[in-house]
């Protein structure tokens, strides 16, 4: 896997999208691949988490018919949490402030987990 690859698609949505505070790339199984998160941030924790929302949000959309799952938003008092499906076998967490715009967030987001997939895929050397 290309380290260096990933972090840049992390970091380059970050710079589109105004407002995104983190992100995190993990496992399903919620082992950490990645971060680019603020120090009071744990994220192992967060991969942890987020692989246990996408194992809820994964069977609620199954269970009510409503196809592959993509994508979940929780919103807090100080901003919102964003979790994507990259595959099967991955996910990708986004952390933002009270003044992200989703609808942007979304939109940059779908092209970047494409390519995201592929890096995690992709088999040095090749």
């Amino acid at each position: 896997m290309d380290h260096e690859a990933l972090a840049m698609e992390m970091r380059g949505l970050r710079e589109q999208v105004t407002g995104i505070t983190d992100t995190a790339v993990a496992a399903a199984d919620g082992l950490l691949i990645a971060a680019d998160t603020a120090d009071t941030i744990d994220p192992e924790g967060l991969a942890a988490i987020a692989a246990a929302g996408l194992g809820i949000a994964r069977r609620a959309a199954e269970t009510t018919g409503r196809g592959t799952f993509r994508q979940t938003v929780t919103y807090g008092s100080q901003g919102c949490a964003a979790f994507y499906a990259v595959g099967d076998t991955a996910l990708m967490v986004v952390l933002g402030d009270e003044g992200i715009d989703l609808d942007r967030l979304h939109a940059e987001t779908r092209p970047a987990l494409g390519r995201i997939g592929t890096i995690l895929t992709a088999t040095e050397g090749v």
